[in-house]
C-alpha cells in the first residue's frame, strides 16, 4: 500500500513549496512559499515536538506515565499534545493571555492541561509563561521540560529536515531564505544547513515591532525601549533565545502588526493560501527587504509559512478584530468591498 502510515506522526515533514504568482508580482525574483501547514498538526512545530520527544525517549528520560511540559504561544503546544497522544504521555502547557480562546480549546481537545499567564510581564517574572512552565516541570515528578527557546534540539530538528528539504526542492538554487523568528529554531536550523551547502545564501530573519531581536543582532545589546505589546503570535521576543543562531542570520527585518495583518489577508485573497498571521509577517518582511535591496530574475527566494489560518479566524481574518485594532484597510490594496457580507432580509 502507498501513502499509508501507522499513525499521524508519519505525516510530519516533507511539506510542499508553492510559487507565489500575484502578491509578489512586482518583485523580479522567483518566490516560493514552504507550506508548513501541511504537517499533521498544521505547523512547523510538529518537527521539533517529535524530534525532542524521541530524543528524550532514546535517553531514557520518558517512560510510561511521564509528563511533557512546555511554554507555547499555541503551535508548539498543539504539536506536543499530538505527539503525546500517540506516545502515551501527559501534556501540560503554559500559554500567554494573548492566546485566543479557540487555540486554548484546541489544546484542551488534544488532552492538554493549560495554564494561562500574563503576556506583558518580563520574561523572568514568576507569572510569565516561561517561569510558570519551569516551575511546573520542577514540581511535577517524572516530567521533562521541552524548553524550546533554549534547546539545541530545536535547531537540530530543522537542520535535519527543513533545511535539506528546501535545498532539494530548489535543486540548490535558493538564494534567499526568509523566516519569522520566535524561538529561532526554524530559521537557525534551516540556515545552518543551507549555509553549509552555499555560504552565499542570504538568511533574513523577520522580527516583530515590539521585539528586541533585530536590534540585538545589530548591536549585541538588549534595548528594553524596543519592547512594547504587539499582536502577532509566536514571533519576536523580549528575551534572547539560545535557539536563535544570530551568526547564521545576514539581516533582520522588523514588521508591524498592521502591515502583517493586511498582507495575511491579501495572500488568502490573491494566492488562495490561508496562512497564519506570521504568513503575512514573513511576506511583508520580503516586501520591505525588496525596497532596499536589489533583487533580480536570477534570485530564488523561499519564504517559510509556519502555520494555517484556521487558528486566526477570530483574529486577523475577522473584520471585527481588524476594526478593533484600528486596521481600517482590510487588505493592503484597500479592497474593502471584497470583504463585505450582505444580509438578505
Amino acid at each position: 500500500m502507498s501513502n499509508v502510515y501507522d499513525n499521524i506522526l508519519g505525516l510530519i515533514g516533507e511539506t510542499p513549496m508553492v510559487k507565489l504568482n500575484t502578491v509578489t508580482k512586482d518583485i523580479p525574483a522567483t518566490v516560493y512559499a514552504k507550506l508548513e501547514s501541511y504537517n499533521p498538526g498544521h505547523s512547523t512545530k510538529d518537527r521539533i515536538a517529535l524530534h525532542i520527544i524521541e530524543n528524550a525517549e532514546e535517553k531514557g528520560l520518558l517512560k510510561e506515565g511521564s509528563v511533557v511540559v512546555e511554554t507555547t504561544s499555541g503551535n508548539t503546544g498543539f504539536s506536543i499534545a499530538m505527539v503525546c497522544i500517540i506516545k502515551g504521555y501527559k501534556c501540560i502547557l503554559a500559554v500567554s493571555d494573548k492566546t485566543k480562546p479557540e487555540k486554548i480549546a484546541y489544546l484542551k481537545a488534544l488532552g492538554a492541561t493549560v495554564y494561562i499567564c500574563p503576556a506583558n510581564v518580563p520574561a523572568d517574572d514568576p507569572r510569565s509563561y516561561y517561569e510558570v512552565a519551569k516551575r511546573i516541570a520542577q514540581e511535577t515528578p517524572n516530567s521533562i521540560y521541552i524548553n524550546q527557546y533554549f534547546n539545541e534540539l530545536n535547531i537540530d530538528a530543522h537542520y535535519k529536515t527543513t533545511g535539506p528539504e528546501i535545498w532539494e526542492q530548489t535543486q540548490g538554487k535558493i538564494t534567499h531564505l526568509f523566516a519569522c523568528t520566535g524561538t529561532g529554531g526554524t530559521l537557525s536550523g534551516s540556515a545552518k544547513f543551507l549555509k553549509e551547502k552555499n555560504p552565499d545564501i542570504k538568511i533574513i530573519g523577520v522580527d516583530a515591532d515590539g521585539s528586541i531581536l533585530k536590534s540585538y543582532h545589530e548591536t549585541g545589546e538588549i534595548h528594553k525601549e524596543d519592547v512594547h505589546p504587539y499582536q502577532i503570535e509566536g514571533m519576536g521576543k523580549n528575551l534572547i533565545p539560545s535557539a536563535l543562531l544570530f551568526d547564521k542570520v545576514d539581516e533582520f527585518v522588523r514588521v508591524n502588526d498592521e502591515m502583517a495583518a493586511y498582507r495575511t489577508r491579501e495572500i488568502a485573497l490573491k494566492e488562495a493560501i490561508m496562512g497564519g498571521y506570521t504568513t503575512g509577517a514573513v511576506t511583508q518582511g520580503l516586501m520591505q527587504y525588496a525596497q532596499s535591496h536589489e533583487l533580480t530574475e536570477n534570485d530564488l527566494i523561499v519564504l517559510i509559512y509556519p502555520d494555517h489560518g484556521s487558528r486566526y479566524i477570530t483574529k486577523v481574518y475577522s473584520d471585527k478584530w481588524m476594526a478593533e485594532q484600528g486596521f481600517v484597510n482590510n487588505c493592503v490594496h484597500n479592497y474593502d468591498e471584497v470583504f463585505k457580507t450582505e444580509f438578505i432580509k
